[in-house]
């Protein structure tokens, strides 16, 4: 199933900024009711577009959690959360403003918690979780690179036949990053299928249980340093790279899975090198 109206060659990060409506605990993993909800604001703006994205195989949409400091004292009203969606078709940009806008200042419940819409971000600059790119400019990424390090935010797994492997290699993650490439690309810009040579040359990973409907789904986060001999693979997985800002990477990346960033391999490193934290750098609520 294909999406209406014409292709668009425009990626988009947007971040949407929540307040907690109530102190109380919130649930481990509200990823399905982010969907939902997201879904929902595209609803109010146009209901077919959202109905066909809902069906389609390869979604154009990557959703993170809930994004934002919780402690062992639960969740004060006021507190902010981010939610980040990365759009693959540029089309899909108006429609969601369009829904968000609608909503206006209708309260928001994520698995029964209140919420309060309290900003949309979607000007580069604006924050963090924001960007834009086009294909075009992404295929000309300069610079291609033997060694990429990619972080992996959430947990991220691949589907194996029929398992399901929590072990991010390089076929793995860049054989997912070019079919989302492929499926969203304009036709000149996609790539011929790959046997990716890449090996891993360093990693800090963990395993990391994510509690959905069906159960928990295990992945992987932290990062991982790939290299590539092969310098055509080298330019193609560079590109591949920078899109995985937008795509994410591996299995229900609409639900939380696989948000994925471009890392600093001597940065990431240093930091493991670092002393850790004893006491929360937060201040604890009286």
């Amino acid at each position: 199933m294909s999406l209406p109206l014409e292709p668009s060659d425009t990626l988009h990060a947007i971040a949407i900024q929540l307040k907690a409506g109530d102190r109380g605990f919130l649930p481990a993993t509200l990823n399905r009711a982010i969907y939902s909800q997201v879904m929902t604001w595209l609803s109010w703006s146009d209901s077919e577009l959202a109905n066909t994205i809902h069906n389609m195989q390869e979604s154009p949409l990557s959703i993170s959690g809930l994004l934002g400091y919780r402690d062992r004292q639960g969740v004060e009203a006021g507190d902010e959360f981010t939610i980040r969606i990365g759009l693959l078709d540029g089309r899909l940009m108006q429609p969601l403003l369009a829904g968000l806008d609608s909503w206006g200042n209708e309260p928001i419940e994520l698995a029964r918690f209140p919420f309060v819409l309290r900003g949309i971000y979607s000007m580069p600059g604006s924050h963090p979780s924001v960007g834009s790119s086009q294909y075009q400019i992404l295929s000309k990424t300069p610079g291609s690179s033997d060694d990429i390090t990619l972080q992996f935010l959430s947990a991220t797994s691949f589907k194996q036949k029929q398992f399901v492997q929590p072990f991010p290699q390089s076929d793995y993650v860049f054989g997912s990053l070019l079919r989302r490439w492929n499926r969203f690309a304009p036709e000149p810009l996609q790539f011929s299928k790959t046997e990716w040579e890449g090996i891993v040359s360093a990693y800090d990973l963990k395993t990391h249980a994510l509690k959905m409907e069906g159960g928990a789904e295990i992945g992987c986060q932290g990062w991982v340093r790939y290299r590539f001999p092969n310098p055509d693979q080298a330019r193609i997985a560079t590109i591949l790279a920078n899109f995985a800002f937008f795509a994410g990477v591996g299995r229900k990346t609409a639900m939380g899975m696989g948000q994925t960033q471009l890392g600093d391999y001597e940065l990431l490193v240093q930091n493991e090198h670092q002393p850790k934290r004893t006491s929360s750098p937060h201040p604890k609520r009286r």
